[in-house]
């Protein structure tokens, strides 16, 4: 018992049903399967192989067969080309006999390019152009003899067996290469066959291994199949979890987000007040007290009154500046002369200051304030970058009343961009869009690099305007 005791866990569990034949499973499956598929493809490659080189032997076994006739039917066309104009002397029955004889050379010289391809009998070969020649030389020599006028002599060449013997012997060598080809063309027929048997039993086995192998998976895959349930089960979960997590940081930023707005708002509402109030009576009372001085003075003090005169100006442009920056903190044209007012304002001065082709096109539309100040920031924010980035000629800016919505869209003829491709440090878009979205609208962004951009905002009103 005390030998026994120091095994390990996995090895005193029974070998069937235990552990242990998971893990051997686990080990035999992939190679089984891996030399399944290896010989398959050795298998399939081995066979393709030789039957490519059988295929090609046999293409060049019919070539020499189909050159072979050829062969025999060129030397019948000469044969009787030449006897027809022998027996009636027509110069007709010349051209089948010059063309086929002009053809039997090259068919002799592709019968010695198939024989280096597709070796044949060479001795054969050999008698057979011999044989050919000679029947060429007997067949030109009658020629000769009839162009000559020597009647009796072409006669006699012709009565003789001399011509017969040559053709009879160009037949039977024909008729042996010929045979020679076609048992070429079987045995490469056979050996393509017991290449295909070979196929069949490989595929056979190698299915068999492949078989055992997906019998040995599917034994482990259903041990692993309510793990993996399991598994599953508990990733859903805490993925749902996660998604709660999210969807509850998400609405809390969201929030955060918009109470930081509203905030920032309300910070510059109060600046802008205090820079209405407290600087401007200031400015204005240096206004008014450089005014007395001056009155006083008359003109007793020219150089004095130049001071003055450019101390006036230079408060005035304070006073202008102050009005421009409490304006663009707060703009109180929109709570004292409303919505279309103060986007008309707005507009044209955008269009003085930037020498931009602007058109304007405004409807009245019922918002609640916090969506008149979206609106009016949104056009502020979109104008700014047009005169910043956008190189643009004209550009416009459309307020529609669609009865349930406030359709703002404000667009230009600019270099346009890449919504996809805006940096991450760009904010100005995604500031926009809460916007939007906190007062329940939607914001959609359309630009295609050269072909300007268009900004799309839907509102929802309080109701259509009598």
């Amino acid at each position: 018992m005390t030998r026994f005791a120091s095994l390990p866990v996995w090895l005193k569990q029974p070998l069937f049903g235990g552990r242990p034949l998971t893990i051997t499973r686990q080990w035999i499956c992939l190679p089984l399967a891996l030399l399944a598929t290896l010989s398959l493809i050795g298998i399939n490659e081995l066979g393709y192989e030789r039957s490519a080189g059988t295929v090609k032997r046999i293409a060049a076994t019919q070539e020499t067969r189909a050159t072979l006739h050829k062969l025999l039917a060129l030397m019948l066309d000469a044969e009787t080309g030449l006897r027809g104009y022998l027996l009636s002397g027509d110069e007709s029955y010349l051209a089948p006999y010059n063309s086929a004889v002009s053809e039997v050379n090259q068919t002799l010289d592709q019968l010695r390019q198939s024989d280096q391809a597709h070796p044949v009998d060479p001795a054969a070969l050999v008698a057979l152009s011999r044989h050919v020649s000679r029947k060429l030389a007997e067949m030109d020599l009658s020629l000769k003899l009839r162009k000559q006028g020597k009647e009796d002599a072409w006669k006699f060449v012709m009565h003789t067996d001399v011509g017969k013997e040559h053709m009879d012997a160009i037949r039977e060598q024909s008729a042996a290469l010929i045979e020679e080809s076609s048992r070429q063309t079987e045995l490469g027929e056979q050996q393509i066959l017991r290449s295909l048997l070979v196929s069949r039993l490989g595929i056979a086995l190698t299915a068999l291994v492949g078989l055992l192998s997906f019998y040995l998976y599917l034994r482990q895959s259903n041990a692993l199949k309510l793990a993996g349930q399991r598994e599953q089960q508990t990733l859903k979960q805490e993925r749902d979890r996660l998604e709660s997590l999210v969807r509850d940081r998400t609405a809390s930023l969201a929030k955060l987000a918009t109470y930081l707005q509203q905030v920032r708002e309300d910070e510059r509402g109060h600046l802008a007040r205090e820079l209405h109030d407290e600087l401007g009576s200031l400015l204005t009372a240096a206004k008014l007290d450089v005014a007395r001085i001056k009155s006083r003075l008359g003109d007793h003090a020219p150089e004095a009154l130049q001071r003055l005169q450019h101390l006036t100006e230079t408060l005035n442009r304070g006073i202008a500046l102050k009005r421009r920056i409490v304006e663009d903190l707060r703009p109180s044209s929109l709570s004292n002369l409303g919505l279309l007012p103060s986007l008309e304002i707005l507009t044209r001065e955008f269009s003085e200051r930037s020498d931009l082709a602007l058109d304007t096109q405004l409807e009245a539309v019922e918002l609640d304030e916090s969506s008149q100040l979206t609106l009016y920031r949104l056009v502020q924010e979109a104008l700014t970058n047009i005169g910043k980035y956008a190189r643009a000629r004209q550009a416009s800016v459309l307020l529609q009343n669609t009865g349930t919505h406030a359709l703002l869209t404000v667009s230009d003829d600019g270099i346009g961009f890449n919504p996809e491709q805006i940096g991450a440090g760009s904010h100005g878009l995604e500031g926009m869009r809460h916007r939007v979205e906190a007062t329940g609208g939607r914001l959609q962004v359309e630009s295609t690099p050269g072909q300007g951009s268009r900004i799309t905002a839907y509102l929802p009103a309080l109701s259509s305007p009598v």
